[in-house]
């Protein structure tokens, strides 16, 4: 499995826009088997910040998902959203609850 955890920095007075833009990928997931886990999370210490957890069954299937229709269309609307963009980490899940 694969797996990447990202922080999206919104663009001021942008944050609740995008936290909408990014549930509606979570919610175009599901249509997706190879995708496990698609979440969103803030945290109230970063008032700007929205984080992205997600898990595939493998890296191939995370960049054939950037290929679909939904995919692209999400990613245009959320793009002048967003002020700045960081990938945390590339990870390897090996297992646990939801898995």
């Amino acid at each position: 499995m694969f797996s990447l955890f990202g922080k999206f920095v919104a663009a001021e007075g942008k944050k609740e826009e995008l936290q909408s833009v990014l549930l509606n990928a979570a919610n175009s997931m599901q249509e997706v088997p190879t995708c496990l886990q698609y979440t969103i999370h803030i945290n109230e210490e970063e008032p700007l910040a929205i984080y992205v957890f997600e898990v595939w069954e493998s890296e191939v299937a995370h960049h054939d998902s950037l290929e679909l229709d939904a995919t692209k269309a999400l990613i245009q609307q959320a793009m002048p959203l967003i002020a700045g963009m960081d990938r945390i980490s590339k990870l390897q899940a090996v297992g646990g609850k939801g898995l």
